[in-house]
């Protein structure tokens, strides 16, 4: 939905199990018409649709796209933003690194994407931006040696150039602007803002602006310039804490280059301030038992730059880590801030909406909480419930840094 500042706001539906392109559309039926009631009513209410390959397929067919469009309108609803991140699985089994499966090395991986970039110009509202977002290339600790990953990053670098040549083309045919949005994240390819800068610079630019300036007939120039307003950045408030980056910093050093945030994921990571007494020490790693669980990664990354690829990695380290602080990439509700011995990075995500309150960084706003099912069992609550007091922090943390 449209809030203040000219932002749209929406919750990622990747939070519900299903694949196939009829659960999806089932729990939109049951989740999605019961908060449109209960937070816009008497407003267009928007939707961050997740999309599995399998799903995108099944919508394209006959004329499943254009009945769901019909829905869309029927209930005041609209769809700006997709999470083509995840392309298979994404609940009730073992995700962990295959959430990166096929990276964008992959035609699969572009196939998919040309999909989503079709049913996003077909769903999208006119006057209105549209945005994708995507994994960061691939998951780094899949390659030995930076020969291995210069092979996927080039190839990586192709593709995208020819999904931005396509929304170039839906740009002349229909006046609409989509842009694909990467997504930084431990471990990922690209996983910081340095990683961002150096991959658009050394790799996107040259290799994707010789393609789309062939592919086009223009200019290089013309063809960078294009990379740079349909490839953007999804900047998850979760992914960028976890780094300890500060978002103020992000978004100046991104400015700098001319590189655009198109989408903004609001979530937040596990924090401990880690004791210096043994025995508290233990009484943490308790704590933070439960939170290993085996379908997602939870990569963790320490004050002093101690990186792990998951959690369970991490635990026996605790009792003797010289680090002050440990962020854990696990998804948690954004509303709580404390969490008995752990916190949460909530304070980041107070720092991005103040930010947007004076200056235009960029206008989808995308809640993306989607570990409900995985919570330890004191925080699981009902999903409605959990959705209504996610919107409701952020509508009324926007409400108290705009006065």
């Amino acid at each position: 939905m449209k809030i203040q500042n000219n932002i749209h706001l929406t919750y990622c539906t990747n939070i519900h199990p299903g694949e196939e392109w009829n659960k999806v559309f089932t729990n939109l039926q049951q989740y999605v018409l019961e908060l449109k009631t209960k937070i816009a009513p008497r407003k267009p209410f928007g939707i961050g649709l997740r999309l599995a390959a399998i799903a995108a397929k099944e919508l394209l067919q006959g004329n499943t796209l254009k009945e769901f469009k019909s829905w869309l309108a029927e209930h005041d609803l609209y769809v700006f933003t997709l999470n083509g991140f995840p392309y298979g699985g994404f609940h009730q089994q073992v995700v962990k690194d295959q959430v990166y499966a096929p990276d964008w090395s992959k035609q699969e991986r572009l196939d998919y994407t040309l999909q989503l970039t079709n049913i996003l110009a077909e769903l999208l509202p006119a006057e209105m931006e549209g945005s994708i977002s995507t994994l960061p290339l691939s998951y780094k600790p899949w390659f030995k040696g930076n020969q291995n990953s210069q092979t996927v990053i080039n190839s990586a670098s192709l593709h995208i150039a020819e999904v931005v040549a396509e929304m170039v083309r839906i740009r002349a045919d229909t006046g609409k602007l989509l842009h694909l949005n990467l997504e930084p994240e431990p471990d990922g390819l690209i996983e910081n803002a340095a990683e961002v800068i150096d991959y658009f610079q050394k790799h996107l630019l040259p290799i994707g602006g010789a393609y789309l300036a062939q592919e086009l007939e223009i200019p290089k120039e013309a063809a960078e310039a294009l990379l740079l307003e349909h490839v953007r950045v999804c900047y998850d408030t979760c992914h960028f804490a976890i780094a300890f980056e500060n978002p103020v910093s992000v978004f100046k050093q991104f400015q700098a280059v001319g590189i655009q945030i198109g989408k903004i994921q609001i979530s937040a990571a596990l924090q401990v301030y880690v004791p210096e007494d043994t025995e508290q020490r233990r009484q943490v790693k308790q704590r933070l038992l439960p939170f290993a669980e085996s379908t997602y990664l939870h990569q963790v990354v320490t004050s002093d730059f101690n990186q792990y690829s998951d959690l369970e990695n991490a635990l026996p380290d605790l009792e003797n880590t010289t680090a002050s602080q440990w962020r854990i990439h696990f998804h948690v509700p954004i509303f709580i801030h404390d969490y008995k011995l752990l916190q949460s990075t909530q304070d980041d995500i107070t720092t991005v909406l103040e930010l947007l309150q004076n200056h235009q960084v960029c206008n989808h706003l995308e809640i993306e909480t989607y570990t409900w099912d995985v919570l330890p069992g004191e925080m699981k609550l009902d999903l409605s419930a959990s959705i209504q007091r996610e919107y409701e922090w952020v509508l009324n943390k926007m409400l108290a840094v705009s006065c």
